[in-house]
């Protein structure tokens, strides 16, 4: 019996398809991301799986049990999931101890160490008001888990907020998940946030779970362009050209565009395509090359130094695929 299964969820809402029969289950202590356009049906996803939003078709069973949606339960959600929005909200003018005491069943060890999983020890004086966005968001996620729930779903927490408050969240949510023992899925736009931290993620398009995946297969083999576009850039090769760009590589598809990432393109000494540099540009650790070979311009992610437009290259291509 799987932790979490969901079977043909379907959200249809006046005549509307949100989702259309989503399949996936998980295992408990797994970490799932879910990624997608904005409007593609991610966090009624989430919110179908919390109970919070009546699915048309299918079911979600959570800890073999059924999830029951708002239409049949009087109080929306189903014990044991715990679900953090965007739209969040904390009382106002309350100092944050009195804000978690409320709510806080936890005996002083138990609440203790959530506090300090959470970043939030300091922060117990201060008043609701006086909290950064970034501080209010951990408090209602330390209100959340003080009913220690076994999955935790996350809708965009890293959404508007800076480098530093980021960097702590992203700390919490690995040791929610390490030190609490809580099961996690999140949805993130960020590819650095789901590529780093996720044992699978789910791609999701127009209501429709489009590929399912480990990181790696997800990033060097998305089944499309709206996939590919979603974890960084990337070259399409088109069909007509793909094979003076593919010769040698394995997995041929005649008829088919080939797809690679700017840092699987390489320079070599000799041996490869030939090309001229158009534009090169400067981040610091790399650079970034358009080199244009025949009617295809390359983006090239390299370490090389010196190169500037008009230098003549020689491209070979590793990790690609055919989409």
């Amino acid at each position: 019996m799987a932790f979490l299964d969901v079977s043909g969820i379907s959200v249809v809402e006046e005549g509307i398809v949100i989702l259309e029969d989503i399949n996936f289950s998980m295992e408990e202590h797994r970490k799932i991301a879910i990624s997608g356009e904005t409007g593609s049906g991610k966090s009624t996803l989430l919110q179908t799986i919390a109970g919070l939003v009546q699915p048309s078709a299918g079911q979600v069973m959570f800890e073999g049990k059924k999830v029951i949606g708002p239409h049949d339960k009087l109080v929306p959600g189903h014990p044991g999931i715990a679900y953090l929005s965007q739209q969040f909200e904390l009382p106002q003018f309350l100092r944050v101890e009195q804000v978690l005491s409320y709510s806080n069943s936890l005996s002083a060890e138990e609440a203790r160490t959530l506090y300090e999983v959470c970043r939030i020890s300091h922060l117990a004086k201060r008043r609701t008001n006086q909290l950064s966005g970034g501080e209010r968001q951990r408090i209602a996620l330390a209100l959340l888990l003080s009913s220690w729930p076994s999955l935790l779903l996350l809708d965009e927490p890293f959404s508007n907020l800076d480098m530093g408050h980021k960097s702590i969240l992203k700390s919490v949510i690995h040791d929610i998940s390490d030190e609490l023992g809580i099961t996690l899925i999140l949805i993130s736009h960020d590819p650095y946030d789901t590529l780093s931290w996720a044992d699978e993620i789910l791609v999701i398009q127009d209501g429709k779970l489009i590929q399912q995946g480990d990181p790696q297969q997800i990033y060097k083999q998305p089944v499309d362009e709206y996939t590919a576009s979603l974890f960084g850039k990337y070259n399409v090769i088109p069909a007509s050209k793909s094979e003076l760009f593919a010769e040698g590589t394995s997995n041929k598809r005649k008829g088919k565009d080939l797809l690679i990432r700017p840092e699987s393109v390489t320079l070599a000494a000799s041996g490869g395509v030939p090309g001229i540099v158009t534009a090169a540009q400067y981040f610091g650790s790399f650079y970034e090359l358009d080199v244009q070979v025949e009617e295809v311009t390359l983006l090239v992610r390299t370490n090389r130094e010196g190169l500037k437009a008009g230098d003549a290259v020689q491209v070979k291509l590793k990790n690609v695929w055919w989409v």
